[in-house]
């Protein structure tokens, strides 16, 4: 089927929930690099937004997953599952977690959080249930994670949303403080703000929520969907602050393009679920553990999460030159291969897109006119600087015509 048709297909039968979707059908890929319907190649800083964590084609990944088809992709979760159990385990002995919940995807295990703060204080008979979050965040697009998303974009259409959720703004323990009041169960906050434009948490900030949350006897939460599974250089995100949460969450990169999200939690607070509190029929099925289990073993590999780190550092420094040459761009910032380069509102970060996107590039546009580059965790220094040689131009073409 060529791009004509699978657009027109699209137009008539598909949800209109994605406006006008860039103008490509992608067919196959191989490493960091996609293929369309015309055959065209394009190298991906986008990774299906952060979870194609070892790119295209994998060979571990695609055996894993070929091996599990073969065998078994779903029972339920009456039964026991090996690779469901292993891939708990894995999760646990890599992290400062006791206990592990598996669903299906990053909004759900936010959902799952959320439910177990208040579920851990409503077991010790404490109304407890309120939990802050922060401006410019986004947490998922079910009513509950729609709530607890800092963006009023977002939540209006949807009126009335669930209560019990406040926003204060990001990296402002002082506005924390004053919104905690004694029917707050948590804080639940990004590491790195990903749709609100890839922006990190301060140390300071951190650790100040930590001593805070613990002082007043409540939860911390982190949202690490995005900054999850090495995508920082790390293999989560709370690793950079000497900070632990009570509870954490994952999802985009842990399945490396198979659904999955996982709600990690510390055995003091995952002990208040029991029987009947939560559930999933998908979550944690064979497919996806077996999937995740294959993920996790190549970036726990030996000089996996160091070579993120050294190539997400000569990446980060290579866009901050670009930064040297052209006074728009506003800031560089983020951690490992989770990057954003901001412009001032007089470029059109969108048209950027569309100028790369045609010169065989994918990268996106997020938070206040910020380009996200998120790629896959494979990829090289020299597919970097093809694509810096390649934004340079478009950043010329775009201030030319502003």
């Amino acid at each position: 089927m060529d791009y004509k048709e699978i657009k027109e297909l699209d137009e008539k039968y598909y949800f209109n929930t994605f406006g006008s979707r860039l103008p490509v059908a992608f067919e196959w890929g191989e490493g960091s690099t996609l293929y369309d319907s015309q055959g065209q190649k394009y190298m991906d800083f986008v990774a299906g937004i952060a979870v194609n964590t070892l790119g295209y084609n994998h060979p571990a990944l695609k055996e894993a997953i070929a091996k599990q088809v073969e065998k078994l992709l779903h029972c339920s979760n009456l039964f026991y599952i090996e690779s469901q159990a292993q891939l708990a385990k894995t999760l646990v002995e890599n992290s400062c977690g006791d206990k592990v919940f598996l669903c299906n995807s990053g909004a759900e295990a936010n959902e799952g959080a959320i439910k177990l703060a208040r579920k851990y204080f409503y077991a010790k008979n404490l109304y407890k249930y309120e939990i802050i979050t922060t401006l410019n965040s986004f947490h998922g697009r079910t009513m509950a994670t729609l709530a607890a998303t800092g963006q009023e974009k977002y939540q209006k259409p949807f009126e009335p949303l669930p209560t019990g959720f406040v926003h204060v703004p990001f990296n402002d323990i002082e506005a924390v403080e004053k919104a905690v009041s004694y029917k707050t169960c948590a804080v639940m906050v990004e590491p790195i703000q990903g749709e609100g434009g890839v922006i990190p948490a301060t140390a300071q900030y951190m650790k100040a929520l930590r001593k805070l949350c613990d002082d007043k006897g409540i939860l911390l939460i982190f949202d690490e969907v995005q900054t999850g599974i090495g995508r920082t250089g790390k293999l989560f995100g709370y690793e950079h602050y000497d900070v632990e949460p009570d509870i954490f969450t994952l999802a985009k990169g842990l399945g490396g393009g198979v659904p999955i999200g996982a709600v990690v939690a510390k055995d003091f607070v995952a002990s208040a679920m029991e029987p009947g509190d939560h559930g999933s029929t998908f979550g944690g099925n064979p497919l996806a553990c077996s999937a995740a289990l294959a993920v996790l073993s190549s970036v726990l590999k030996e000089g996996f999460l160091e070579n993120v780190k050294a190539v997400g550092e000569y990446f980060k420094n290579q866009l901050l030159e670009l930064k040297e040459k052209f006074p728009f761009i506003r800031e560089v910032r983020g951690k490992g291969l989770m990057l954003g380069l901001e412009l001032e509102d007089t470029i059109s970060g969108k048209e950027i897109v569309l100028d790369m996107l045609n010169k065989g590039f994918i990268i996106n546009c997020t938070g206040n006119n910020t380009l996200r580059f998120v790629p896959p965790l494979i990829i090289e220094k020299e597919d970097i600087d093809a694509l810096v040689e390649n934004l340079k131009n478009s950043l010329v073409k775009e201030s030319s015509n502003a």
